[in-house]
C-alpha cells in the first residue's frame, strides 16, 4: 500500500478528530487540545496522533488520561463517520516540536533585544 494513501487516511483522521474534539467531547482535561498530526501506518492498523494543549507548557498528565479515556469514544465515532475498512488502533502522543519552535522563537527575541541595546550604546 503506497504511503499516499496512508497520509490522506492521516489527514482524514485529523479532521475528523478534531471536529469531535470541539463539538462531542466535554471532557475538561482535554479542552484547548489541538491535533497537530497523525501518523498512519502503511497497513491502516495504527494511527499515533500528535497533539497540543494550548496555553499550557508540556504535557499535562491529566490531558493524556483524558485523550486515552475518550479513545474508545473517538474510535467508535471515526468508524461510523469515515468510510475505512478498518479503523486504525489510536494512540495520543504529546508534539513537542511546538515547545521547541517557541524556546527557538524565544531566544531568537533575547538576541535581537541585545543587538539594539548594543547599538543603542554604540549610537550614544
Amino acid at each position: 500500500m503506497s504511503h499516499r494513501r496512508a497520509d490522506r487516511v492521516g489527514d482524514l483522521i485529523k479532521a475528523e478528530l478534531s471536529r469531535l474534539l470541539i463539538r462531542d467531547v466535554a471532557d475538561p482535561a482535554i479542552q484547548h487540545v489541538t491535533i497537530t498530526g497523525v501518523k498512519v501506518s502503511d497497513d491502516l492498523r495504527f494511527a499515533r496522533v500528535f497533539f497540543v494543549r494550548l496555553g499550557e507548557e508540556g504535557c499535562a498528565d491529566e490531558t493524556v488520561g483524558g485523550l486515552q479515556r475518550a479513545s474508545g469514544f473517538l474510535k467508535r465515532e471515526l468508524g461510523k463517520n469515515l468510510k475505512l475498512r478498518y479503523v486504525p488502533e489510536i494512540e495520543f502522543s504529546f508534539d513537542a516540536s511546538f515547545d521547541y519552535g517557541d524556546r527557538i522563537e524565544r531566544l531568537l527575541a533575547e538576541i535581537q533585544e541585545e543587538e539594539d541595546a548594543g547599538d543603542a550604546g554604540q549610537n550614544s
